[in-house]
């Protein structure tokens, strides 16, 4: 026997028995979408690994530490998705989306692909609802965006989510920021890791964001961008936390919230969770104004957020709120006798035809066995086809729930007329 393949480490088979909830929430999403308006794109699974240098940031931990990289057979140096505002933004000034109507208001679901140490609800493969908007730099953009995923919570039935809100101000002062950032941890640097020693010069924000308990006990004490916002970058936090408040929609000020990826202006938030253990975020965005400009397009002004598939759906299980397992089939035709195949085939695509789902046996059971089969899809109703059966042109539909039999004539609408009359229809 061939020694068997397993899957490699960090991806995940959803299973049949997986996939029903999976579809309930993408069904969520697009409803809560479309009720904002938001419309889907579809972008590919690998970019030319420059677009993720130049969108993602250098210093990233994306870039430095998790991206899938390799080099393809024309001499490319090709990367595997690590997240898909980037590929957003490329798709809107490639395709020159920005000539069209504004704002344009998008969303995605989509795998990305990450080197990193496997999490709860986050694995070197994972996927990804997104919603980017380009155009708008009003602050009701960004609260219509934080209540887009606030409404998709809710909908979803959860509860104790927190919504962390914070300002990393913009090019006009965050550069007097960082500066103070850089002289705080200069006086630390034995305390930081190496990691951490060669970001400060080039970014210092990315050890804000560093996961080492050292350097986090460093930067306790480092100053913080809410206190070095200029007029307009706080006037604009200003009014969202109105706009947010005129929606009831309830938020924390966090002011070491620093966003891991380097295109974050103004405005970044998280939606946050303490029942799933340390990895609690849920949702993670903000504005990224100056990022079209820096992957080649004109000036425009853009926002959105990512919110793990996986990591949601662990939230949904550990708060009892996953959606039932589906239901069975509408109908089994359990076969009878020989050289009733035929029958059974035209009969079954009539009636799926019709709407209704229904399976028969493949495996050559006997009738007892298939009722037993029939219980174990959980049908709603079940059709015993056999030569008296087929004689008379008739037969009886049995409700699995009340055991009751309604005559039917062997054909689509006979019998889709006698399983509208069981209680499983309803």
């Amino acid at each position: 026997m061939s020694e068997r393949i397993i899957a490699p480490r960090g991806t995940h088979d959803i299973l049949p028995d997986e996939t029903d909830r999976w579809q309930k929430l993408e069904d969520a999403i697009r409803a809560v979408t479309r009720a904002f308006a938001f419309r889907e794109i579809r972008f590919p699974t690998f970019e030319h690994t420059e677009l993720f240098l130049r969108g993602v940031g250098e210093t990233t931990d994306v870039v430095q530490k998790e991206m899938y990289t390799f080099e393809d057979k024309g001499g490319r140096s090709i990367t595997l998705r690590p997240e898909g505002t980037a590929s957003v933004v490329r798709a809107f000034v490639e395709h020159a989306l920005h000539a069209g109507a504004l704002p344009l208001k998008v969303y995605y679901i989509a795998p990305n692909f990450r080197y990193e140490k496997p999490q709860a609800g986050r694995l070197r493969e994972h996927h990804q609802f997104g919603v980017e908007c380009f155009g708008p730099s009003l602050p009701s953009a960004d609260a219509e965006v934080i209540a887009l995923e606030d409404t998709l919570l809710k909908t979803l039935g959860l509860r104790d989510i927190t919504l962390h809100l914070g300002s990393i101000g913009c090019p006009a002062c965050r550069p007097a920021y960082l500066d103070a950032l850089r002289a705080y941890f200069a006086t630390r640097l034995d305390a930081l890791c190496p990691t951490c020693r060669d970001r400060l010069a080039r970014n210092p924000l990315r050890v804000l964001d560093c996961k080492n308990a050292a350097c986090a006990e460093a930067a306790r004490g480092a100053p913080v961008m809410l206190d070095a916002l200029c007029g307009d970058c706080e006037s604009h936090l200003h009014a969202v936390r109105g706009e947010l408040g005129a929606l009831s929609l309830p938020y924390v000020i966090d002011p070491t919230l620093v966003r891991g990826l380097d295109y974050y202006t103004r405005t970044v938030f998280e939606f946050t969770t303490d029942c799933i253990g340390a990895q609690s975020t849920v949702c993670g965005g903000g504005r990224y104004d100056n990022l079209v400009a820096q992957l080649g397009g004109p000036p425009t002004p853009a926002l959105g957020f990512g919110s793990g598939l996986e990591r949601l759906l662990l939230v949904m299980e550990t708060q009892g709120v996953l959606p039932p397992p589906p239901a069975g089939c509408d109908l089994f035709l359990a076969v009878a006798g020989d050289g009733l195949t035929l029958l059974a085939a035209e009969l079954l695509n009539g009636l799926r035809r019709l709407g209704l789902s229904a399976e028969r046996d493949l495996m050559g059971r006997s009738l007892k066995a298939q009722m037993k089969a029939a219980n174990r899809l959980g049908a709603r109703a079940v059709l015993v086809l056999g030569d008296d059966e087929r004689a008379r042109g008739a037969g009886l539909l049995k409700d699995m729930a009340t055991g009751e039999t309604h005559p039917c004539a062997l054909t689509p609408d006979g019998v889709r007329e006698a399983f509208s009359l069981c209680s499983a229809a309803l």
